[in-house]
């Protein structure tokens, strides 16, 4: 019997909550489809869950870089969340992400209004961002 991802989301957070990542590097090893789900991982409301999703968005970014940034589809909706600390813990992830196309919507939180989420940010962005990529459009 086929599995829904999002059929999923309960067992990957317990598993984050334990602090088993390794077992969900596996599994994210072994489903890149499993990045779309990150966004509603991001929205458990126990917070080591969303830490333990920092914590496997910094492992999977020395295994994998060139497949974090399959999440950043997930993400940007947080960033209009009315919830402060969820726009925050995407900016963080787009900041692990790193990527041209994450640190330029990072780039547009630049004014949140929160000043946790700003400082976020400013930690994440490090430096300004080069005028060619703010130029580029996403």
């Amino acid at each position: 019997m086929a599995t829904n991802n999002d059929d999923l989301l309960p067992v990957i957070g317990d598993f984050l909550e334990m602090g088993h990542v390794e077992n969900i590097v596996a599994m994210f090893k072994q489903d890149v489809a499993l990045y779309g789900l990150t966004g509603e991982l991001l929205r458990d409301e126990r917070f080591m869950v969303r830490l333990g999703v920092a914590v496997l968005f910094e492992e999977l970014a020395m295994l994998r870089p060139e497949e974090i940034p399959l999440a950043i589809p997930s993400l940007l909706p947080l960033l209009n969340d009315p919830t402060p600390y969820i726009r925050g813990e995407a900016c963080n992830l787009l900041g692990i992400i790193a990527t041209d196309q994450a640190r330029l919507h990072l780039a547009g939180m630049q004014n949140d209004p929160d000043p946790q989420v700003r400082e976020i940010v400013r930690d994440n962005l490090g430096c300004e961002l080069s005028p060619d990529l703010l130029a580029t459009s996403f």
